[in-house]
């Protein structure tokens, strides 16, 4: 669910202290929900029982409410729109696109729709907590566990405990890395059964740049081959 779905979405932390949860989650929320529309440089890797075996990057556009436009740079030109209905992922080299309605696509990115949406994570966290097995890539910067919606009823520690429950390791579990002096979102982490684990690092904020609206529109090219179901993404490189 989450991998449509990713985002994570200084103040200096005493060693010992504890991240106020419920203020980092407010700070994120309002740092992005005033927002019509949003742009992030990004780097997404996707990796298999600790080893990256596809890193691509590109530039992510967010418009409100729920659209969005994923263009990958390198090493390939790829495509991953939601129009507010639609999910697309365009391959140019394939000469293919595959579609799925944005409520039922699974694809790790499509919940990062929220950035230009209510941005609340409710939608997508049953309930968010401070990260007990993941650290921070920037120093500073706070990991915040996201149990995913539909995962807290698949795995649940006899006590309720949150650290008991991301030691055990859920299905999928999501981490956010925020940064405490601004509110953003500097990286989403989503690690699946099996070993999978998808991370997109976000940097380069702009808020309310200019994005022509046909940015968040799809216009099937001559001679592409519509394919319906899941994004080629999601498959085992």
């Amino acid at each position: 669910m989450f991998r449509l779905l990713i985002f994570a979405l200084g103040i200096f932390l005493p060693p010992t202290a504890a991240p106020d949860t419920h203020h980092l989650v407010k700070l994120l929320e309002s740092r992005y929900h005033g927002a019509q529309t949003l742009q992030a440089t990004f780097l997404e890797r996707y990796s298999e029982n600790g080893q990256v075996v596809r890193s691509e990057a590109g530039i992510a556009y967010f418009r409100r409410p729920g659209k969005m436009r994923w263009e990958y740079k390198s090493p390939e030109k790829n495509l991953f729109l939601v129009d507010g209905k639609t999910a697309w992922f365009y391959v140019p080299q394939d000469h293919t696109v595959t579609r799925a309605p944005a409520k039922q696509s699974s694809d790790w990115r499509t919940p990062l729709a929220l950035l230009a949406g209510e941005m609340k994570l409710s939608r997508v966290c049953a309930s968010v907590s401070p990260a007990t097995t993941e650290k921070p890539d920037v120093p500073g910067d706070v990991v915040l566990y996201c149990q995913l919606r539909g995962e807290q009823n698949k795995t649940q520690s006899p006590s309720g405990d949150s650290a008991a429950l991301q030691s055990d390791g859920p299905e999928e579990s999501g981490y956010l890395e925020v940064a405490p002096a601004t509110g953003d979102l500097a990286r989403v982490l989503v690690r699946e059964k099996g070993g999978v684990t998808v991370e997109f690092k976000f940097e380069n904020w702009h808020f309310n740049p200019s994005v022509p609206a046909a940015y968040f529109r799809f216009d099937v090219p001559p001679g592409v081959a519509i394919v319906n179901g899941e994004s080629p993404a999601e498959s085992t490189p």
